[in-house]
């Protein structure tokens, strides 16, 4: 199936769709499968969930912009409303699903200020022990929301790789 054939689908489905890009190798995509299959039972007959299995589809996951798995796509009248990458908690999962009813994605929390200063001092002692890199990627890790570069460079990697712009719930934009 290719993007086009795909979009249609999605347009002419009567319900908001929630698309689940997963592979059968992967250990993520397997974690989250049965909280979302209960979702998926959860809300039948409002939201419908659709498997792509990104071995068997890999032209139509590149046209849909999936650069990791599992990715999770909610789909509302034929539009793309909500995008998450990697496994997430049932929670997310369900804030998706609400996504696709209209009720907007709560925002990421900030890191907690004790969990700023755990990773900053991990990353210093790292960065001691000789691991500069690793002790580096670790404070980023600290502080990354809160970096202009950082929040300037990731729309225009998005732009770079053809993606379309949108919102991150951080309040930057994000290219996919």
């Amino acid at each position: 199936m290719n993007k086009e054939e795909f979009l249609t689908k999605v347009k002419a489905n009567p319900r908001p769709v929630v698309v689940d890009v997963w592979a059968p190798w992967c250990a993520p995509c397997r974690m989250i499968a049965p909280a979302l299959q209960r979702l998926a039972e959860a809300h039948t007959g409002a939201v419908d969930v659709w498997k792509i299995n990104a071995d068997e589809e890999p032209e139509l996951a590149r046209a849909l912009g999936v650069l990791g798995i599992p990715t999770l796509i909610v789909y509302r009248n034929g539009e793309e409303v909500s995008r998450r990458v990697g496994a997430q908690p049932e929670g997310h999962l369900a804030e998706l699903l609400d996504a696709a009813h209209g009720v907007p994605p709560k925002a990421m929390s900030a890191t907690a200020p004790l969990e700023r200063i755990l990773r900053l001092g991990v990353g210093a002692v790292l960065a001691g022990l000789g691991f500069a890199l690793a002790g580096a990627l670790v404070a980023f890790g600290a502080v990354y929301d809160r970096c202009p570069i950082w929040n300037a460079l990731v729309p225009r990697v998005g732009e770079l790789l053809g993606g379309k712009k949108t919102r991150l719930p951080s309040g930057g934009e994000s290219g996919r």
